[in-house]
């Protein structure tokens, strides 16, 4: 019988529930995108769904792979309902219609690659390797095609499992292939009871991942004392006339308070452009920066920047030496669609929601460090530190690469959600990548001190307010990751997996 038969009789009943128990499945794993140590669960519901793409047609498989895609991304990022029904003022039912519109679009991708498994496998050896090529191009797809979008890519739920070595040198994309090939290496492993050599390529991958887990490319390079600022304004507070001079000087107490040699406020902890100050705290940004003028002292504040005529953009602004200088400033380049600009066409989604601040100018796509305290400081604001490939790019040179990341972020937009846990989790794996530590400074949270391989030193409480001390190891050196990604972006894994695929829907079905 040829090897592209598809069984279709036996347990037809039910069959007809596999989508059901595929969507099932892909809200079940998210659940390692929150807590690391069910790193086994995305391994098992992939290898599930293999299982049952390897008796499907491709149309079914497609359906398959869309059910189990979109309840994937719905459970995932189920949190934005909250950003645009509290607090951009939508229905709920449009707001819930949204989400639902984003996880079954960006679905579109795994359905495409399990219609071409189902049409390409030939029930062989290469079966594995087809579809974790096929699983890389999906998940390229939806981080990178319009503006991308990558939260819980699969690759972010093995932080804390066998995978997590192969950061450094492959990245979040690269494992998530690995495990989609392990996946189907370990359905193939049941279906011959352990004849063939497609198995051992997961039992290879995990082994190679272990060893390569001790691997140090990088080095000490000083150690700097910083204090984090964890300003826990509610989102629908934030621009409020009345809350907002409490505030402003809360966080210009705790600059000038901190004992250390940064200090870092999150994103849009000043919430206005530095001209505005004035109505509600006259000479508040000239006393900051006469305070970080001495010598010793620097600081990182998250505020808008900008004016009319030139566009405004979502900044950190660095203050370290002399007050008559312009201070450093980094611009956002990595815009979220909706949130910071308006998508052509949708124009009129934007305007029924009530949120300020939500058309930003890009900023520079090859930023400067901050140079403070010893230290090249990479400052990245939000969800920037989702595109692991556009931080690479500072690591081009080894000379003035970073030796630091700093992300301020404020996602008090999504309540007390998961996301706070995932976007923590992203900023490890980041850590884990480029072996640099990443300071974490956020309104709600997770404000964090991340080490150089991916363990949070300390962290405050989500949803208070304080300051977070700590002393942070700068690093130097290059991972094989941040070489290869400054070079050439992503595309080695996009041709690879496009150069498998090529090779292996050629071959001829099994007699």
């Amino acid at each position: 019988m040829s090897g592209t038969a598809r069984a279709t009789g036996a347990g037809g009943g039910w069959r007809r529930l596999d989508p059901l128990a595929a969507a099932a499945l892909g809200a079940l794993q998210t659940l390692a995108f929150v807590h690391t140590w069910a790193w086994a669960l995305p391994l098992a519901a992939t290898a599930w769904l293999v299982w049952r793409l390897d008796a499907s047609a491709p149309r079914r498989a497609a359906l398959l792979g869309w059910s189990y895609g979109t309840a994937w991304m719905a459970a995932g990022v189920w949190w934005l309902f909250i950003s645009m029904h509290r607090y951009g003022g939508l229905p709920a039912w449009l707001s819930a219609a949204a989400v639902g519109a984003l996880a079954a679009s960006v679905a579109l991708f795994l359905a495409l690659a399990c219609a071409a498994y189902a049409r390409w496998r030939r029930g062989g050896a290469g079966d594995a390797l087809l579809f974790a090529a096929l699983w890389l191009l999906a998940e390229l797809a939806r981080g990178l095609l319009f503006t991308g979008f990558p939260w819980v890519a699969s690759g972010y739920s093995q932080l804390e499992g066998p995978l997590a070595g192969l950061a450094p040198w492959l990245g979040v994309y690269g494992m998530g292939a690995v495990l989609a090939g392990a996946a189907a290496s370990l359905v193939r492993l049941l279906r011959t009871q352990g004849r063939g050599w497609a198995p051992m390529v997961a039992v290879a991958a995990v082994t190679l991942a272990a060893l390569f887990g001790p691997t140090r490319f990088t080095r000490p390079a000083g150690e700097v004392s910083v204090a984090l600022l964890q300003t826990n304004v509610a989102q629908d507070e934030k621009f409020a006339a009345d809350r907002m001079p409490q505030a402003l000087a809360w966080v210009a107490r705790e600059l000038r308070a901190a004992k250390a040699d940064l200090v870092i406020a999150p994103e849009t902890a000043v919430p206005l452009l530095p001209f505005q100050l004035d109505e509600f705290a006259p000479g508040y940004w000239s006393a900051l920066r006469e305070h970080f003028a001495a010598p010793g002292r620097a600081a990182l504040v998250g505020l808008p920047l900008g004016d009319f005529d030139r566009g405004y953009t979502n900044s950190a602004a660095g203050l370290a030496g002399p007050a008559s200088a312009a201070p450093y400033r980094y611009d956002k380049a990595h815009l979220v669609p909706f949130g910071e600009f308006v998508p052509t066409g949708f124009r009129w989604f934007t305007e029924l929601m009530n949120i300020p601040l939500g058309d930003f100018a890009r900023g520079a796509a090859h930023p400067a460090s901050f140079a403070a305290a010893g230290q090249r400081i990479a400052p990245n604001i939000c969800y920037e530190d989702l595109f692991g490939e556009e931080l690479a790019r500072r690591f081009l040179d080894p000379a003035t690469a970073p030796t630091l990341f700093a992300n301020l972020s404020n996602i008090g937009w999504f309540g007390h959600t998961i996301a706070i846990a995932q976007h923590l989790n992203i900023s490890r794996l980041r850590a884990l990548e480029f072996q640099r530590p990443m300071l974490r400074a956020t309104n709600t949270g997770a404000t964090a001190i991340i080490d150089h391989r991916g363990r949070v030193s300390v962290m405050l409480a989500p949803f208070t307010q304080g300051v977070l001390t700590g002393r942070v190891q700068g690093r130097e050196g290059v991972t094989p990751y941040a070489w290869w990604a400054a070079r050439w972006s992503l595309w080695p894994l996009a041709l690879a997996a496009a150069g498998v695929c090529a090779v292996l829907a050629r071959r001829r079905p099994r007699p």
